[in-house]
């Protein structure tokens, strides 16, 4: 694998991304893909897109990504990309969640740097398993919670950081769907059926697929851990395995209380991701389905609607950062997502000019954070278990 990202004075050239997964009828492979080529920091040139042989090879062609760089199997893909002059320099792992941590650890053990869709891994063991061995390689892994990405996400964060709430008493996030509304896992429905599979989701349904996102943007603009937990999860849908639909009440760390509800059988929600952080002084909302828009609110005053690029938003260094375009064009879904791969390119080049990355470039979601989703869905389905008694969430990694 080379190392070296740059010749002396030079411009670095794009960094090479391998794609394991991602093939012919993936949703969240096109995603990554056009993710990645947004900012012009990547080039995909290897790929083990299938863990069908022929599909993983089709979908290379439908790339044009050289034969000799397809491959039917991870491991092979680890293993020959490691010995290249011209290999991979990071590797995107966009599989179902059971194949996420024998991904990560073989390229890892091959020495490349990742990035992985969430959630980490299917169960706790093995995201604290991955945690250990980023820590012992130095390598760096980043986590796909693509809504930090978000312009007037981060600067909900910054707002937070600044003390212009106060001191945050209550934290609500939500992340409703419907289109597991019926059991459409039964219809032939990829998509639908790999996440309602514990042997390929985890113990998570709604919980791993989109009540992860709620957990994490939650604490990334509130800046609190969960502390306890107690949870309230179903599976509407008869017959189905993992659940389809959680509420859970959640305890902070410095005594602020929390309710977080995941639903994919929550009919005229599309995909609406809501936290809502309320302090002693204030209180911000965003709506992930109207992106381009932050409620503020200080107590006792108007509620102010602050747009992205726009007044209220254009001297906040950490939305500038996040923001490619003028106020009102919309930015979305995509340039978040991208967000990240930007980010996660600036760490990558940095260390092979041997300097620290941009400290705005650091908002990437790692590998701790992963580990922490999974302890979230442990412990909730734990609790739901116990008939919904309390439960300690902390992770000490």
């Amino acid at each position: 694998m080379a190392i070296e990202g740059t010749a002396s004075g030079s411009t670095p050239r794009r960094i090479r991304l391998g794609m394991v997964g991602g093939g012919r009828g993936a949703f969240i492979g096109g995603v990554h893909r056009m993710a990645a080529r947004l900012d012009d920091r990547y080039e995909l040139v290897a790929g083990a897109l299938s863990a069908d042989p022929a599909r993983a090879h089709a979908s290379a062609k439908d790339l044009h990504i050289a034969s000799d760089r397809s491959y039917g199997d991870y491991r092979e893909m680890a293993r020959q990309e490691a010995t290249r002059a011209d290999g991979i320099d990071v590797v995107a792992i966009v599989t179902p969640n059971h194949l996420h941590y024998p991904t990560a650890r073989a390229f890892l053990e091959a020495g490349f740097h990742v990035i992985c869709d969430k959630p980490l891994t299917a169960n706790l063991q093995d995201a604290i398993s991955l945690v250990k061995l980023v820590r012992e390689t130095g390598l760096l892994f980043g986590l796909t919670h693509n809504y930090t990405g978000y312009p007037l996400v981060r600067l909900a964060r910054e707002m937070v950081l600044a003390g212009e709430l106060g001191e945050i008493r209550v934290v609500q996030a939500e992340y409703a769907q419907d289109w597991l509304s019926t059991k459409l896992e039964d219809s032939g429905h990829k998509q639908a059926a790999w996440r309602v599979d514990p042997t390929k989701a985890g113990a998570g349904g709604s919980l791993g697929d989109i009540g992860t996102h709620a957990c994490n943007l939650a604490r990334f603009i509130s800046g609190l851990e969960v502390s306890e937990l107690c949870a309230d999860i179903d599976s509407f849908v008869s017959g189905r395995k993992l659940d389809d639909n959680a509420q859970v009440l959640l305890r902070y760390s410095n005594g602020a209380k929390g309710m977080l509800w995941s639903s994919q059988v929550a009919p005229g929600s599309e995909n609406g991701l809501k936290v809502r952080i309320f302090g002693s002084k204030g209180s911000v909302e965003f709506r992930q389905e109207h992106p381009n828009h932050l409620n503020f609110t200080t107590l006792g005053k108007p509620t102010q609607v602050i747009t992205r690029g726009g007044a209220g938003s254009a001297n906040s260094a950490a939305a500038g950062h996040a923001t490619r375009i003028p106020a009102g064009h919309p930015e979305g879904y995509l340039e978040a997502f991208a967000q990240i791969y930007k980010d996660f390119a600036e760490q990558v080049i940095a260390r092979w000019e041997k300097r620290p990355p941009d400290e705005l470039a650091c908002l990437v979601p790692t590998v701790e954070d992963g580990a922490r989703g999974m302890k979230f869905i442990t412990a909730a389905v734990e609790s739901s278990q116990s008939n919904a008694k309390w439960v300690d969430a902390k992770l000490a990694l």
